[in-house]
Protein backbone atom coordinates (compact mmCIF):
# COMPACT_ATOMS: atom_id res chain seq x y z
CA UNK A 1 0.00 0.00 0.00
CA UNK A 2 2.85 2.44 0.75
CA UNK A 3 4.49 1.68 -2.45
CA UNK A 4 1.37 2.76 -4.38
CA UNK A 5 0.71 5.71 -2.15
CA UNK A 6 4.02 6.87 -3.02
CA UNK A 7 3.87 6.09 -6.84
CA UNK A 8 0.57 8.01 -7.08
CA UNK A 9 2.31 11.12 -7.37
CA UNK A 10 4.53 10.41 -10.22
CA UNK A 11 1.76 9.73 -12.76
CA UNK A 12 0.69 13.69 -11.21
CA UNK A 13 4.24 14.68 -12.61
CA UNK A 14 4.22 13.22 -15.53
CA UNK A 15 1.15 14.08 -16.35
CA UNK A 16 1.67 17.98 -15.28
CA UNK A 17 5.26 17.56 -17.26
CA UNK A 18 3.12 16.82 -20.40
CA UNK A 19 0.84 19.27 -20.01
CA UNK A 20 3.57 21.91 -19.77
CA UNK A 21 4.90 21.07 -22.71
CA UNK A 22 1.56 20.89 -24.78
CA UNK A 23 1.23 24.57 -23.12
CA UNK A 24 4.69 25.45 -24.52
CA UNK A 25 4.34 23.88 -27.75
CA UNK A 26 1.11 25.87 -28.45
CA UNK A 27 3.20 29.00 -28.82
CA UNK A 28 4.48 26.72 -31.79
CA UNK A 29 1.04 26.38 -33.13
CA UNK A 30 -0.14 30.29 -32.74
CA UNK A 31 -3.96 29.86 -31.91
CA UNK A 32 -6.30 31.02 -29.19
CA UNK A 33 -8.13 28.30 -29.48
CA UNK A 34 -5.68 25.69 -29.28
CA UNK A 35 -4.22 27.35 -26.27
CA UNK A 36 -7.48 27.52 -24.42
CA UNK A 37 -7.77 24.09 -24.92
CA UNK A 38 -4.38 23.27 -23.00
CA UNK A 39 -5.28 25.35 -20.61
CA UNK A 40 -8.35 23.22 -19.84
CA UNK A 41 -6.44 20.06 -19.56
CA UNK A 42 -4.02 21.48 -17.11
CA UNK A 43 -6.79 22.25 -15.05
CA UNK A 44 -7.84 18.79 -15.31
CA UNK A 45 -4.44 17.67 -14.27
CA UNK A 46 -4.33 20.01 -11.14
CA UNK A 47 -7.64 18.70 -9.53
CA UNK A 48 -6.70 15.14 -10.73
CA UNK A 49 -3.51 15.89 -8.80
CA UNK A 50 -5.02 17.20 -6.17
CA UNK A 51 -7.39 13.91 -5.45
CA UNK A 52 -4.31 11.78 -6.11
CA UNK A 53 -2.87 13.59 -3.13
CA UNK A 54 -5.00 13.20 -0.50
CA UNK A 55 -5.75 9.58 -1.66
CA UNK A 56 -1.61 9.03 -1.38
CA UNK A 57 -0.78 11.12 1.97
CA UNK A 58 -4.14 8.77 3.25
CA UNK A 59 -2.78 6.13 2.37
CA UNK A 60 1.06 6.60 3.60
CA UNK A 61 -0.37 8.18 7.05
CA UNK A 62 -1.66 4.86 8.00
CA UNK A 63 1.00 3.18 6.97
CA UNK A 64 3.47 4.89 9.28
CA UNK A 65 1.22 4.78 11.93
CA UNK A 66 0.86 0.97 11.88
CA UNK A 67 4.53 0.59 11.11
CA UNK A 68 6.07 2.58 14.09
CA UNK A 69 3.25 0.67 16.11
CA UNK A 70 4.75 -2.31 15.09
CA UNK A 71 8.22 -0.92 15.77
CA UNK A 72 7.48 0.31 19.38
CA UNK A 73 5.88 -3.24 20.52
CA UNK A 74 8.39 -5.18 19.02
CA UNK A 75 11.40 -3.15 20.58
CA UNK A 76 9.79 -3.27 24.09
CA UNK A 77 9.11 -6.86 23.62
CA UNK A 78 12.55 -7.71 22.69
CA UNK A 79 13.71 -5.99 25.81
CA UNK A 80 11.09 -7.70 27.93
CA UNK A 81 12.38 -11.26 26.23
CA UNK A 82 16.31 -10.61 27.11
CA UNK A 83 17.32 -12.47 29.92
CA UNK A 84 17.73 -11.17 33.20
CA UNK A 85 21.68 -10.98 32.97
CA UNK A 86 21.70 -10.05 29.35
CA UNK A 87 19.39 -6.97 30.40
CA UNK A 88 21.95 -6.10 32.73
CA UNK A 89 24.78 -5.27 30.62
CA UNK A 90 23.06 -2.36 29.41
CA UNK A 91 22.19 0.48 31.53
CA UNK A 92 18.33 1.21 31.93
CA UNK A 93 19.15 4.33 30.19
CA UNK A 94 20.15 3.33 27.21
CA UNK A 95 17.16 0.97 26.77
CA UNK A 96 14.93 3.92 27.17
CA UNK A 97 17.05 5.91 24.75
CA UNK A 98 16.51 3.34 22.13
CA UNK A 99 12.47 3.42 23.01
CA UNK A 100 12.57 7.02 22.75
CA UNK A 101 15.51 8.66 20.69
CA UNK A 102 15.92 5.75 17.91
CA UNK A 103 12.48 5.19 17.37
CA UNK A 104 12.22 8.91 16.69
CA UNK A 105 15.27 9.00 13.90
CA UNK A 106 13.62 6.41 12.70
CA UNK A 107 10.53 7.83 12.30
CA UNK A 108 12.36 11.31 11.46
CA UNK A 109 14.31 9.43 8.18
CA UNK A 110 12.99 6.07 7.56
CA UNK A 111 9.62 7.07 6.60
CA UNK A 112 11.43 10.38 4.61
CA UNK A 113 13.59 8.61 2.97
CA UNK A 114 11.56 6.01 1.56
CA UNK A 115 8.95 8.13 0.22
CA UNK A 116 11.37 10.33 -1.76
CA UNK A 117 12.88 6.42 -2.65
CA UNK A 118 9.75 5.16 -3.88
CA UNK A 119 8.93 8.32 -5.26
CA UNK A 120 12.14 9.31 -7.06
CA UNK A 121 12.76 5.06 -8.03
CA UNK A 122 9.06 5.76 -9.92
CA UNK A 123 10.08 8.65 -11.83
CA UNK A 124 12.66 7.23 -12.68
CA UNK A 125 11.23 4.45 -14.67
CA UNK A 126 8.59 6.23 -15.87
CA UNK A 127 10.20 8.46 -17.58
CA UNK A 128 12.62 6.32 -19.10
CA UNK A 129 9.95 3.89 -20.19
CA UNK A 130 8.42 7.01 -22.08
CA UNK A 131 11.84 8.13 -22.98
CA UNK A 132 12.79 5.06 -24.85
CA UNK A 133 9.54 4.76 -27.15
CA UNK A 134 10.41 8.29 -28.12
CA UNK A 135 14.67 8.03 -28.54
CA UNK A 136 15.85 4.81 -27.66
CA UNK A 137 19.11 5.74 -28.19
CA UNK A 138 18.83 8.59 -25.96
CA UNK A 139 17.13 7.05 -23.50
CA UNK A 140 20.04 4.35 -23.22
CA UNK A 141 22.67 7.05 -22.80
CA UNK A 142 20.48 7.92 -19.93
CA UNK A 143 20.58 4.60 -18.52
CA UNK A 144 24.14 4.07 -18.40
CA UNK A 145 24.43 7.39 -17.10
CA UNK A 146 22.65 6.52 -14.02
CA UNK A 147 24.05 3.34 -13.18
CA UNK A 148 27.45 5.67 -13.29
CA UNK A 149 26.36 7.80 -10.94
CA UNK A 150 24.68 4.80 -8.69
CA UNK A 151 28.53 3.42 -8.38
CA UNK A 152 30.20 7.11 -7.25
CA UNK A 153 27.34 6.91 -4.43
CA UNK A 154 28.37 3.90 -3.28
CA UNK A 155 31.48 5.28 -1.78
CA UNK A 156 29.04 7.20 0.81
CA UNK A 157 27.65 4.02 1.92
CA UNK A 158 29.50 3.20 5.13
CA UNK A 159 30.35 6.14 6.44
CA UNK A 160 26.54 7.32 6.17
CA UNK A 161 25.62 4.34 7.97
CA UNK A 162 28.06 4.41 10.58
CA UNK A 163 27.76 8.19 11.14
CA UNK A 164 23.69 7.22 12.04
CA UNK A 165 25.14 4.39 14.20
CA UNK A 166 27.42 6.62 16.18
CA UNK A 167 24.28 9.59 16.73
CA UNK A 168 22.28 6.82 18.51
CA UNK A 169 25.30 5.59 20.70
CA UNK A 170 25.95 8.95 21.61
CA UNK A 171 22.23 9.47 22.12
CA UNK A 172 22.50 6.47 24.68
CA UNK A 173 25.52 7.97 26.97
CA UNK A 174 23.63 11.57 26.80
CA UNK A 175 20.37 9.61 28.45
CA UNK A 176 22.67 7.74 31.36
CA UNK A 177 24.23 10.89 31.83
CA UNK A 178 21.08 12.90 32.40
CA UNK A 179 19.62 9.71 34.81
CA UNK A 180 22.55 9.69 36.96
CA UNK A 181 22.18 13.09 36.79
CA UNK A 182 18.69 12.98 38.08
CA UNK A 183 19.16 9.66 40.65
CA UNK A 184 21.91 11.40 42.57
CA UNK A 185 20.49 14.78 42.89
CA UNK A 186 20.10 14.72 46.68
CA UNK A 187 24.45 14.11 46.97
CA UNK A 188 25.15 16.52 43.98
CA UNK A 189 23.27 18.92 46.08
CA UNK A 190 24.75 18.07 49.74
CA UNK A 191 28.34 18.05 47.88
CA UNK A 192 28.20 21.36 45.85
CA UNK A 193 28.52 19.36 42.74
CA UNK A 194 25.94 20.74 40.94
CA UNK A 195 28.33 22.75 38.45
CA UNK A 196 30.70 19.45 37.55
CA UNK A 197 27.65 17.43 36.89
CA UNK A 198 26.23 20.63 34.26
CA UNK A 199 28.95 20.63 32.56
CA UNK A 200 29.46 16.72 32.40
CA UNK A 201 26.12 16.67 30.53
CA UNK A 202 27.19 19.72 28.56
CA UNK A 203 30.11 17.93 27.60
CA UNK A 204 27.51 14.90 26.56
CA UNK A 205 25.06 17.35 24.78
CA UNK A 206 28.14 18.73 22.86
CA UNK A 207 29.51 15.50 21.57
CA UNK A 208 25.98 14.36 20.65
CA UNK A 209 25.44 17.65 18.40
CA UNK A 210 29.03 17.75 17.20
CA UNK A 211 28.49 13.90 15.75
CA UNK A 212 24.63 15.14 13.99
CA UNK A 213 26.30 17.91 12.74
CA UNK A 214 29.26 15.63 11.06
CA UNK A 215 25.86 13.33 9.89
CA UNK A 216 24.44 16.29 8.30
CA UNK A 217 27.59 17.36 6.81
CA UNK A 218 28.43 14.62 5.34
CA UNK A 219 25.07 13.79 3.71
CA UNK A 220 25.14 17.00 2.68
CA UNK A 221 28.45 16.74 0.56
CA UNK A 222 27.10 13.14 -0.56
CA UNK A 223 24.18 15.32 -1.91
CA UNK A 224 25.94 17.86 -3.25
CA UNK A 225 28.63 16.26 -5.06
CA UNK A 226 25.82 13.89 -6.97
CA UNK A 227 23.76 17.38 -7.79
CA UNK A 228 26.97 19.23 -9.33
CA UNK A 229 27.49 16.11 -11.42
CA UNK A 230 23.88 15.89 -12.84
CA UNK A 231 24.28 20.21 -13.57
CA UNK A 232 27.35 19.32 -16.00
CA UNK A 233 25.07 16.16 -17.27
CA UNK A 234 21.90 18.30 -17.73
CA UNK A 235 24.31 20.92 -19.93
CA UNK A 236 25.33 17.83 -22.34
CA UNK A 237 21.15 16.71 -22.54
CA UNK A 238 20.03 20.28 -23.31
CA UNK A 239 23.30 20.38 -26.31
CA UNK A 240 21.51 17.21 -27.66
CA UNK A 241 18.04 18.68 -27.69
CA UNK A 242 18.95 21.40 -29.21
CA UNK A 243 20.53 20.42 -32.26
CA UNK A 244 17.31 17.52 -32.55
CA UNK A 245 15.31 21.13 -33.75
CA UNK A 246 16.79 20.90 -37.17
CA UNK A 247 15.79 17.40 -37.25
CA UNK A 248 12.53 18.38 -37.40
CA UNK A 249 10.80 17.65 -33.65
CA UNK A 250 8.06 20.00 -32.24
CA UNK A 251 8.66 21.96 -29.08
CA UNK A 252 6.51 20.07 -27.27
CA UNK A 253 8.08 16.81 -27.91
CA UNK A 254 11.76 18.44 -27.04
CA UNK A 255 10.34 20.05 -24.04
CA UNK A 256 8.79 16.99 -22.96
CA UNK A 257 11.95 15.29 -23.47
CA UNK A 258 14.05 17.79 -21.49
CA UNK A 259 11.44 17.60 -18.44
CA UNK A 260 11.67 13.78 -18.44
CA UNK A 261 15.68 13.14 -18.53
CA UNK A 262 15.68 15.92 -16.56
CA UNK A 263 13.26 14.13 -13.83
CA UNK A 264 15.34 10.92 -14.71
CA UNK A 265 18.82 12.68 -14.07
CA UNK A 266 17.80 14.29 -10.75
CA UNK A 267 15.70 11.24 -9.27
CA UNK A 268 19.03 9.10 -10.02
CA UNK A 269 21.05 11.87 -8.54
CA UNK A 270 18.78 12.20 -5.56
CA UNK A 271 18.37 7.91 -4.98
CA UNK A 272 21.74 6.37 -3.91
CA UNK A 273 21.84 9.05 -1.12
CA UNK A 274 18.36 8.19 0.17
CA UNK A 275 18.94 4.83 0.03
CA UNK A 276 22.27 5.41 2.27
CA UNK A 277 20.24 6.61 4.88
CA UNK A 278 17.70 4.91 4.78
CA UNK A 279 20.07 1.96 5.01
CA UNK A 280 21.35 3.48 8.44
CA UNK A 281 17.75 3.98 9.26
CA UNK A 282 17.02 0.24 8.62
CA UNK A 283 20.56 -0.50 10.73
CA UNK A 284 19.19 1.23 13.57
CA UNK A 285 15.97 -0.63 13.50
CA UNK A 286 17.50 -3.82 13.42
CA UNK A 287 19.80 -2.67 16.13
CA UNK A 288 16.71 -2.26 18.89
CA UNK A 289 14.56 -5.03 17.73
CA UNK A 290 17.24 -7.53 17.65
CA UNK A 291 17.53 -10.59 19.66
CA UNK A 292 20.13 -12.76 21.45
CA UNK A 293 20.67 -16.14 21.78
CA UNK A 294 20.80 -15.68 25.44
CA UNK A 295 17.15 -14.15 25.78
CA UNK A 296 15.39 -17.25 23.93
CA UNK A 297 17.63 -20.11 26.02
CA UNK A 298 16.31 -19.32 29.02
CA UNK A 299 12.55 -20.13 27.66
CA UNK A 300 13.36 -23.55 25.78
CA UNK A 301 11.63 -25.07 28.47
CA UNK A 302 7.99 -27.22 28.09
CA UNK A 303 7.62 -28.85 31.18
CA UNK A 304 5.51 -27.41 33.99
CA UNK A 305 7.02 -26.73 37.42
CA UNK A 306 5.96 -29.13 40.36
CA UNK A 307 7.54 -28.46 43.67
CA UNK A 308 6.42 -31.60 46.13
CA UNK A 309 9.46 -32.26 47.75
CA UNK A 310 12.40 -31.12 46.71
CA UNK A 311 14.94 -29.22 44.54
CA UNK A 312 18.83 -30.89 44.13
CA UNK A 313 21.43 -28.96 43.16
CA UNK A 314 23.94 -31.35 42.26
CA UNK A 315 27.98 -30.63 40.99
CA UNK A 316 26.90 -27.44 39.55
CA UNK A 317 29.60 -24.84 38.17
CA UNK A 318 28.85 -21.39 37.43
CA UNK A 319 30.71 -18.56 35.92
CA UNK A 320 29.71 -14.75 35.31
CA UNK A 321 31.30 -12.56 33.07
CA UNK A 322 34.66 -15.04 33.15
CA UNK A 323 34.86 -14.60 37.09
CA UNK A 324 33.79 -18.58 38.61
CA UNK A 325 31.52 -17.76 41.35
CA UNK A 326 30.54 -21.77 42.25
CA UNK A 327 32.98 -24.66 41.85
CA UNK A 328 30.88 -28.00 41.79
CA UNK A 329 28.26 -27.37 44.90
CA UNK A 330 25.72 -29.67 45.73
CA UNK A 331 22.81 -29.24 48.25
CA UNK A 332 19.05 -29.43 48.80
CA UNK A 333 15.87 -27.63 49.29
CA UNK A 334 13.13 -29.11 51.33
CA UNK A 335 9.69 -28.15 50.28
CA UNK A 336 8.22 -26.24 53.36
CA UNK A 337 11.59 -25.50 55.01
CA UNK A 338 13.31 -22.04 55.71
CA UNK A 339 17.19 -21.32 54.39
CA UNK A 340 19.04 -18.88 55.30
CA UNK A 341 22.05 -17.67 52.73
CA UNK A 342 25.01 -16.47 54.55
CA UNK A 343 28.62 -15.29 52.94
CA UNK A 344 31.15 -12.77 52.76
CA UNK A 345 29.88 -9.98 50.48
CA UNK A 346 30.35 -11.17 46.30
CA UNK A 347 29.89 -14.80 47.30
CA UNK A 348 27.74 -15.28 45.41
CA UNK A 349 24.67 -15.59 47.66
CA UNK A 350 22.19 -13.52 45.08
CA UNK A 351 23.59 -15.29 41.97
CA UNK A 352 22.88 -18.76 43.65
CA UNK A 353 18.63 -17.43 43.85
CA UNK A 354 18.98 -15.74 40.75
CA UNK A 355 20.00 -19.98 39.56
CA UNK A 356 17.27 -21.14 41.69
CA UNK A 357 14.65 -18.84 40.41
CA UNK A 358 15.82 -19.70 36.37
CA UNK A 359 16.92 -15.94 36.36
CA UNK A 360 20.52 -16.81 35.34
CA UNK A 361 21.39 -20.24 32.95
CA UNK A 362 24.28 -21.30 31.48
CA UNK A 363 25.95 -22.94 33.85
CA UNK A 364 27.08 -26.78 34.52
CA UNK A 365 26.16 -29.15 36.68
CA UNK A 366 22.26 -30.19 37.61
CA UNK A 367 19.46 -27.78 39.00
CA UNK A 368 16.32 -31.03 39.41
CA UNK A 369 12.99 -30.38 41.03
CA UNK A 370 11.28 -33.67 42.00
CA UNK A 371 13.76 -35.12 39.20
CA UNK A 372 13.19 -33.01 36.40
CA UNK A 373 15.87 -30.94 35.28
CA UNK A 374 15.46 -27.13 35.27
CA UNK A 375 16.41 -26.59 31.81
CA UNK A 376 13.15 -28.64 30.94
CA UNK A 377 11.09 -26.17 33.25
CA UNK A 378 8.85 -23.86 31.20
CA UNK A 379 9.91 -20.41 32.65
CA UNK A 380 6.61 -18.91 32.96
CA UNK A 381 5.29 -22.00 34.71
CA UNK A 382 8.26 -21.44 37.14
CA UNK A 383 7.37 -17.97 37.45
CA UNK A 384 3.98 -18.42 38.70
CA UNK A 385 5.59 -20.51 41.61
CA UNK A 386 7.68 -17.97 42.84
CA UNK A 387 7.83 -14.60 44.78
CA UNK A 388 10.70 -11.97 45.94
CA UNK A 389 11.10 -9.71 48.40
CA UNK A 390 14.17 -7.47 48.02
CA UNK A 391 16.01 -4.85 50.36
CA UNK A 392 14.97 -2.19 47.69
CA UNK A 393 11.21 -2.60 46.66
CA UNK A 394 10.24 -1.66 43.32
CA UNK A 395 6.48 0.07 43.55
CA UNK A 396 4.36 1.18 41.06
CA UNK A 397 2.95 4.66 40.71
CA UNK A 398 -0.56 3.56 41.19
CA UNK A 399 -3.09 2.38 43.99
CA UNK A 400 -2.17 0.03 46.77
CA UNK A 401 -4.43 -2.48 45.79
CA UNK A 402 -2.53 -3.19 42.52
CA UNK A 403 0.97 -2.67 43.68
CA UNK A 404 -0.15 -5.51 46.03
CA UNK A 405 -1.80 -7.29 43.36
CA UNK A 406 0.43 -6.16 40.88
CA UNK A 407 -2.87 -6.02 38.20
CA UNK A 408 -4.44 -9.16 38.50
CA UNK A 409 -7.55 -10.32 39.87
CA UNK A 410 -8.07 -12.15 43.31
CA UNK A 411 -10.75 -12.30 45.70
CA UNK A 412 -11.84 -10.65 48.62
CA UNK A 413 -10.68 -12.90 50.92
CA UNK A 414 -7.39 -13.56 49.41
CA UNK A 415 -6.79 -9.50 49.22
CA UNK A 416 -8.08 -9.18 52.69
CA UNK A 417 -5.47 -12.42 54.12
CA UNK A 418 -2.35 -11.11 52.39
CA UNK A 419 -3.13 -7.49 54.41
CA UNK A 420 -3.61 -9.11 58.06
CA UNK A 421 -0.67 -11.38 57.26
CA UNK A 422 1.46 -8.17 56.06
CA UNK A 423 0.48 -6.33 58.64
CA UNK A 424 -0.35 -3.58 56.34
CA UNK A 425 -4.28 -3.42 58.45
CA UNK A 426 -2.82 0.59 59.97
CA UNK A 427 -1.92 1.63 57.40
CA UNK A 428 -4.76 1.08 55.26
CA UNK A 429 -6.65 3.03 57.97
CA UNK A 430 -4.60 5.79 57.98
CA UNK A 431 -5.21 6.32 54.52
CA UNK A 432 -7.98 8.58 53.43
CA UNK A 433 -8.71 6.24 49.91
CA UNK A 434 -8.03 3.05 51.82
CA UNK A 435 -6.56 0.75 49.11
CA UNK A 436 -7.31 2.70 47.06
CA UNK A 437 -4.84 5.34 47.73
CA UNK A 438 -2.51 6.42 45.15
CA UNK A 439 1.35 5.83 45.87
CA UNK A 440 4.41 8.50 44.73
CA UNK A 441 6.98 7.64 42.67
CA UNK A 442 8.43 4.13 44.25
CA UNK A 443 6.37 4.76 47.25
CA UNK A 444 7.86 8.26 48.43
CA UNK A 445 4.47 8.59 50.35
CA UNK A 446 5.72 5.63 52.19
CA UNK A 447 7.94 4.39 55.29
CA UNK A 448 10.64 1.53 54.49
CA UNK A 449 8.62 -0.69 56.81
CA UNK A 450 5.47 -0.10 54.85
CA UNK A 451 6.93 -0.68 51.88
CA UNK A 452 8.46 -3.95 52.44
CA UNK A 453 5.03 -5.11 53.57
CA UNK A 454 3.43 -4.43 50.74
CA UNK A 455 6.33 -6.62 48.86
CA UNK A 456 5.26 -9.42 51.85
CA UNK A 457 1.62 -9.14 50.83
CA UNK A 458 2.79 -9.36 47.44
CA UNK A 459 4.15 -12.90 47.97
CA UNK A 460 1.19 -13.76 50.13
CA UNK A 461 -1.07 -13.06 47.59
CA UNK A 462 0.35 -14.76 45.43
CA UNK A 463 0.38 -18.09 47.29
CA UNK A 464 3.55 -18.87 45.73
CA UNK A 465 5.52 -21.75 46.74
CA UNK A 466 8.88 -20.38 47.11
CA UNK A 467 10.03 -17.20 48.49
CA UNK A 468 12.81 -15.69 47.51
CA UNK A 469 14.32 -12.79 50.02
CA UNK A 470 17.18 -10.77 49.68
CA UNK A 471 18.62 -8.79 52.64
CA UNK A 472 15.04 -7.44 53.60
CA UNK A 473 15.34 -5.86 56.71
CA UNK A 474 18.92 -4.47 55.90
CA UNK A 475 17.76 -1.32 56.14
CA UNK A 476 15.41 -1.04 59.23
CA UNK A 477 15.33 -0.36 62.44
CA UNK A 478 15.63 -3.40 64.98
CA UNK A 479 11.97 -3.30 66.04
CA UNK A 480 10.90 -2.90 62.95
CA UNK A 481 13.38 -5.99 61.06
CA UNK A 482 12.67 -8.09 63.94
CA UNK A 483 8.41 -8.00 62.87
CA UNK A 484 9.31 -8.01 59.23
CA UNK A 485 11.82 -11.50 59.88
CA UNK A 486 9.08 -12.88 62.23
CA UNK A 487 5.85 -12.44 59.42
CA UNK A 488 8.45 -13.93 56.81
CA UNK A 489 9.25 -17.22 58.85
CA UNK A 490 5.56 -17.46 60.00
CA UNK A 491 4.84 -18.28 56.57
CA UNK A 492 3.70 -21.45 55.23
CA UNK A 493 5.84 -20.77 51.79
CA UNK A 494 9.53 -22.38 51.31
CA UNK A 495 11.53 -20.07 52.23
CA UNK A 496 14.97 -18.77 50.81
CA UNK A 497 16.57 -15.91 52.56
CA UNK A 498 20.02 -13.88 52.49
CA UNK A 499 20.10 -11.81 55.84
CA UNK A 500 23.52 -10.39 57.50
CA UNK A 501 21.29 -9.41 60.51
CA UNK A 502 20.46 -11.67 63.72
CA UNK A 503 17.71 -11.47 65.72
CA UNK A 504 17.77 -12.96 68.93
CA UNK A 505 14.88 -15.53 69.16
CA UNK A 506 13.14 -15.44 65.49
CA UNK A 507 16.72 -16.13 63.49
CA UNK A 508 16.82 -19.53 64.90
CA UNK A 509 13.48 -20.24 62.87
CA UNK A 510 14.99 -21.32 60.15
CA UNK A 511 15.48 -24.98 59.32
CA UNK A 512 19.14 -24.76 57.76
CA UNK A 513 21.69 -21.94 57.00
CA UNK A 514 23.29 -22.68 53.87
CA UNK A 515 26.88 -20.86 53.99
CA UNK A 516 28.90 -19.94 50.91
CA UNK A 517 32.81 -19.79 51.22
CA UNK A 518 35.09 -19.42 48.30
CA UNK A 519 32.85 -20.75 45.83
CA UNK A 520 31.70 -23.96 47.67
CA UNK A 521 28.68 -24.66 50.10
CA UNK A 522 28.39 -26.05 53.28
CA UNK A 523 24.59 -27.13 54.82
CA UNK A 524 23.79 -26.48 58.63
CA UNK A 525 20.87 -27.24 60.49
CA UNK A 526 20.40 -24.39 62.67
CA UNK A 527 21.44 -25.54 65.78
CA UNK A 528 24.41 -27.16 63.88
CA UNK A 529 25.36 -24.02 62.94
CA UNK A 530 24.82 -22.00 65.82
CA UNK A 531 26.88 -24.69 67.69
CA UNK A 532 29.56 -23.95 65.70
CA UNK A 533 29.46 -20.37 66.15
CA UNK A 534 29.45 -20.94 69.97
CA UNK A 535 32.55 -22.87 69.66
CA UNK A 536 34.46 -20.19 67.75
Amino acid sequence: MYIIACFIPVIDQILMNYGIALLLGSLEVGTMDYFIKILWILLGFAVLGAVLYIVSRFMRISYMRDTLLDIRVEAFQNILNTSYKNFNKKSREAYISNLINDINIFENNFFLMLINLIFRVGVYITSLVILFFIDFKFALCIFVISIILLLINKIFEKKTIDLQEEVSNYNEEFSIEVSNTFNGLEILKLNNLEDKFLNKSLDSINRLERKKFQFTIFTDIQSGTTMLIGYFILVGILIYLLTLIEKGKTYATIIFMFQLSNSSVWSMVNIPPLLNQLKSSSNIYKKITKSTDESLSINKGNKAFSFNKEIEVRNLSFKYDERKIFKDISFKIERGKKYLLKGASGSGKSTLIKLLSKTYDGYSGHIRVDGVDYKDIDENSLNRKLAFIYQDVFLFEDSILNNITLYKSYSHEQISKAINEAGLNKLIRNKERGLEEILWENGKNLSGGERQRISIARAIIKDSEILFIDEATSSLDEELGRHIESTILGLDNTVIAISHRYYEGITEGYDYILELIDGNIVQYSIEEYFQEVAII
